[in-house]
Order: C-alpha cells, then sequence, then structure tokens
C-alpha cells in the first residue's frame, strides 16, 4: 500500500506537467485548428530563459533568494516566453493564414520552427547539459511511511490552479468566448466586430506563458537541461491531449494526468525500458476504442 501511494504521488507530479503542456496544444488547436508542434520546444527555451534570469539575478543581487528569486524568475520567465511564442505567429504563422495556406504547409512550418529552436539552442549554448539551480528551499515531509517533497506539492497544485484560470478565461471573459467563436466559426466572426488577430495573439501568448510554467517547475524537479529536453515531452503531452480529446480543456488536461500514471505504474512494475513502449500501446488501444478522446466530439463538415 505504502509503494502504491507513493507511486500515486509520482504519477501526479509528473502528469501535472504533461497537462500543463498539454494545454498550451489545445488552446492554439480549439482557435485555429493548427497542432503547434513547436510548443514542446518553446516549453524547452523557457527553461533555459529562466536559467539565464536566475543567473543574471543572484549575480546581481547576492543575497536574492528564496519565493522573491521564484516569483521574479516566473513573471519574467512567462512574459519573455509569451513574447517568443507571439514572435513565432507573427513570424511564422501569420503569413500562412493570410494566404489562406493549407493545413499541412502550416504544420510543417509548425516542425521547422521546433528544429529551428533545437538546433539554434545547440549552435548558441553548445550540447553540454546545463545544471538547473535551486530557487526554492525543498522540504521533505514523511507522513507515516509515505514521503512528500515540497517541490512535488507545488507541481501538483500549479497544474490544478493554471486549470482553474484557464476555464475561467475561456468560459467566463470575453476574450474567452471570443476563442470560442472563433473556434466555431473563423470566417463569420469578424463580421461581428471580433478583432480575430488580437484573440490569435492572446492565445498564442497565454499557451506560450503555460509552457513556461512547466518550464520552470520541470527545471526545479529535474534540474539536467539539453536542447532536445522538450522534444519528447512535447510529443507526449500532444498525445495526451489528444486523448483526451484535443481542443477539449477538461480533457487535456485529464489526458496529461492519465499518461502520467499510465508511465509511473509502468515503471513500478516493469522495467524502465518498456515505459514509452507499454504507454503507447494503451493509448492507441483507448483511441482505437474512441477516436475523439475521452472528452472529443466529433464535429461534421459542411460541403
Amino acid at each position: 500500500m505504502t509503494f502504491f501511494i507513493q507511486n500515486i504521488f509520482n504519477a501526479l507530479q509528473w502528469g501535472s506537467f504533461y497537462s500543463m503542456i498539454a494545454l498550451g496544444y489545445c488552446l492554439v488547436y480549439g482557435v485555429l485548428r493548427l497542432i503547434n508542434f513547436a510548443h514542446g520546444d518553446i516549453f524547452m527555451t523557457s527553461t533555459y530563459i529562466a536559467f539565464f534570469i536566475v543567473a543574471g539575478l543572484t549575480a546581481k543581487f547576492a543575497g536574492l533568494s528564496g519565493i522573491p528569486l521564484f516569483v521574479i524568475t516566473l513573471v519574467c520567465t512567462m512574459a519573455l516566453t509569451a513574447l517568443l511564442g507571439v514572435s513565432i505567429e507573427k513570424i511564422a504563422y501569420k503569413p500562412l493564414r493570410a494566404k489562406g495556406a493549407n493545413r499541412l504547409y502550416v504544420v510543417i512550418t509548425a516542425l521547422m520552427i521546433g528544429f529551428i529552436l533545437e538546433n539554434g539552442n545547440l549552435a548558441v549554448l553548445g550540447a553540454s547539459a546545463r545544471s538547473f539551480p535551486e530557487i526554492l528551499p525543498k522540504y521533505v515531509w514523511n507522513i507515516g511511511p509515505v514521503t512528500i517533497t515540497s517541490l512535488k506539492v507545488i507541481v501538483i497544485v500549479s497544474a490544478i490552479v493554471i486549470f482553474a484560470i484557464l476555464q475561467f478565461i475561456v468560459q467566463v471573459t470575453t476574450l474567452g468566448m471570443s476563442m470560442r467563436a472563433i473556434s466555431y466559426d473563423k470566417f463569420a466572426i469578424p463580421l461581428m466586430g471580433i478583432p480575430v488577430n488580437t484573440v490569435i495573439t492572446f492565445t498564442f501568448a497565454l499557451g506560450s506563458a503555460l509552457a513556461a510554467v512547466a518550464g520552470i517547475l520541470f527545471g526545479m524537479s529535474y534540474p539536467v537541461m539539453d536542447p532536445y529536453m522538450g522534444m519528447i515531452i512535447g510529443w507526449k503531452a500532444f498525445i495526451a491531449a489528444v486523448v483526451g480529446g484535443i481542443g477539449d480543456i477538461k480533457g487535456a488536461f485529464l489526458g496529461g494526468f492519465l499518461l502520467g500514471f499510465i508511465e509511473i505504474f509502468v515503471t513500478a512494475f516493469l522495467p524502465s525500458s518498456y515505459k514509452d513502449l507499454i504507454s503507447f500501446v494503451i493509448l492507441l488501444v483507448i483511441l482505437t476504442v474512441k477516436p475523439t478522446g475521452f472528452f472529443g466530439v466529433a464535429k461534421s463538415t459542411k460541403i
């Protein structure tokens, strides 16, 4: 029982990372029907941004540490990563959208943006792995035989809070209603006076900021960084979003936790080399039974 409970907390932490990244995929797809395959590399870039922000702050302000350092790093990283996401949209996606390019070309562009971020990082910073600095002091609580760390709690709570805030933005705010409207009919929406480009910009900024939160927390939890760290995590988060129901926030959130639980418990009972194989087989079976994902809805196309 102790082993089982301990792995539940591990799965919740690992699933939280997948969920936060999957929500970024979900936002962009929900508005543009675009799978932003560069999102995993935006997550990777945010970790490096946080790394250099922490290095700069600690060099400039020797006494800065703990919660103030974490808050400043989080806010600055979210802002810079949001700017990166918006810049990618303006430079790479908007011209294609303006020309009415086929979705295939947009997907290829997204893949190329991911490669540019990876190899640009590699060219500028080198292939050597870097160690993410410790920002917050770590506390360990022993609840009976179960061990819980403060960082694990922060990660899980952050994922839940982000999901709640995102639900509020999409369901209640004017921008959120505009996002849902564009998802429903992007051609009729401009006739109603809704600034489509502004809403799309906000969507990319918000999705990239979510990747930044995941990037900082991931760096604090697993402090070894490399230019390709976002590739596998990004693909898995995308698969989690698809299993939950791509375009549905609740589905992306729960899909991330589902994948986290599958991976942790496969690793707990079988050799770790089987993790990806069994996880993807299970997810493939789920999609075979329910192709739209758990919360996705099949949509008809008008001709």
